[in-house]
């Protein structure tokens, strides 16, 4: 059994599909898997024996562009991804049982499934992105957010932004495969059966009417890697420091600065992740330290916090490892979900990334930092599950033998 999964973004979108496709490889099926081109991508298919099929530009250097993209830029970008995407997953997915397909930017996957005669699955990585009347959507790039609305209005007008960028060029696509027209654009995408690859504990599905969502636990690989032997002996030398790190995103303006200088001030060393932001902060002063790509896993439970920008997998791997954290977003995707969720499980402090200030960032990590804030962290680390991958993969195989 061949299987065929899909996605395009950062880290944060592909690393799940690795776990996935790890967990089919030792089921027994062969796994192909369409990613962005970026050498860093590339690598960790080939060394897992993943066959990689690149597609569209590289992330990284979208995401390190030195002025965001413009709604029209945007609008283009998801044009070519679209057309690109129709002329390489035919071939992608020949000799294919099965496609999964990760995030809304997945166009074309299930109409070349359908053209196939495969089954197809979508997931996704956080609640808010599927509709329910309990929250809105999430912010999407190069959409402005509607005052006011409430989150009918929103999730509606939300359909429509999807259908007037996307029916039109997908329905000719449908055509020239001798397929029906749709009318919704994102029901079509998310499917009727959409999975949730989040944990239930930290990211619960809140029930809603009329939608079935299959949530399988957060899609994570165990990652045996040994932190790096400067990296230890930082640690070893004093006391848990704090954790600054975006991941592939640049923060606001001198939050990360502002980060270092709160750490110091409360008596905290402190551990700078370059990120894709390469972020430079160290000033020579032994009581910070930077690092580059570490395993998260095993680190995050040698810290007395973690400030990042709130990311699926970095909230999730926090939050198993039993760390306070300090969640500082932008208005992007599922980034100000995260930073709700900890909020909302009182194991850590979030902040608007935008408007936050040296003050308020004091007072997120002085609620972050306090012993009952720890408490709570630690106990929630316990409830994490791991087995989210392992669920998924077991689920695809049986549904489609």
């Amino acid at each position: 059994m061949r299987v065929l999964l899909s996605t395009y973004g950062t880290r944060g979108d592909f690393d799940p599909l690795v776990a996935l496709a790890v967990q089919l490889q030792a089921l027994g099926a062969d796994v192909r898997m369409c990613a962005p081109p970026d050498e860093e991508f590339a690598h960790r298919l080939a060394g897992l024996g993943i066959d990689a099929v690149p597609i569209g530009p590289p992330v990284r250097a979208l995401m390190r562009a030195t002025a965001p993209p413009s709604p029209a830029e945007l609008s283009r970008y998801r044009a070519e991804l679209v057309e690109k995407q129709f002329d390489v997953f035919p071939s992608a997915v020949s000799g294919c049982d099965a496609l999964v397909a990760a995030g809304l930017a997945q166009v074309a996957a299930r109409s070349v499934a359908e053209a196939a005669g495969i089954p197809y699955v979508y997931v996704t990585y956080a609640a808010v992105n599927l509709p329910s009347p309990h929250h809105a959507p999430p912010p999407r790039p190069g959409w402005p957010e509607p005052e006011g609305a409430d989150n009918a209005t929103r999730w509606q007008l939300d359909a429509d932004r999807v259908d007037a960028q996307f029916r039109a060029p997908l329905n000719g696509h449908r055509a020239a495969l001798g397929l029906p027209p749709v009318d919704d654009v994102r029901g079509h995408i998310y499917s009727a059966r959409p999975w949730l690859a989040a944990d239930p504990v930290l990211g619960p599905w809140p029930a809603s009417p009329g939608a079935e969502v299959v949530q399988t636990g957060q899609w994570t690989q165990a990652d045996e890697r040994p932190l790096p032997a400067d990296l230890v002996a930082f640690l070893e030398a004093g006391a848990p420091p704090v954790y600054v790190g975006f991941g592939s995103i640049s923060p606001a303006p001198d939050i990360a600065r502002w980060a270092v200088e709160v750490s110091r001030a409360r008596g905290y060393r402190v551990l700078v992740s370059r990120g894709w932001a390469d972020l430079d902060l160290v000033d020579g002063q032994d009581d910070c330290f930077a690092i580059g790509e570490v395993n998260h896993q095993r680190l995050f439970g040698e810290l007395a916090a973690v400030v990042h920008h709130g990311g699926a997998g970095t909230t999730q791997v926090a939050a198993r490892a039993g760390v306070p954290q300090v969640v500082v977003p932008i208005r992007l995707a599922d980034n100000p979900y995260w930073a709700g969720r900890v909020a909302a499980r009182q194991v850590g402090a979030a902040l608007d990334g935008p408007t936050a200030t040296l003050e308020s960032l004091g007072a997120a990590f002085d609620a972050a930092l306090a012993p009952e804030t720890r408490a709570r962290a630690a106990a929630l680390g316990a409830e994490i599950r791991t087995d989210g991958a392992a669920v998924a993969a077991r689920l695809l195989l049986d549904s489609v033998r």
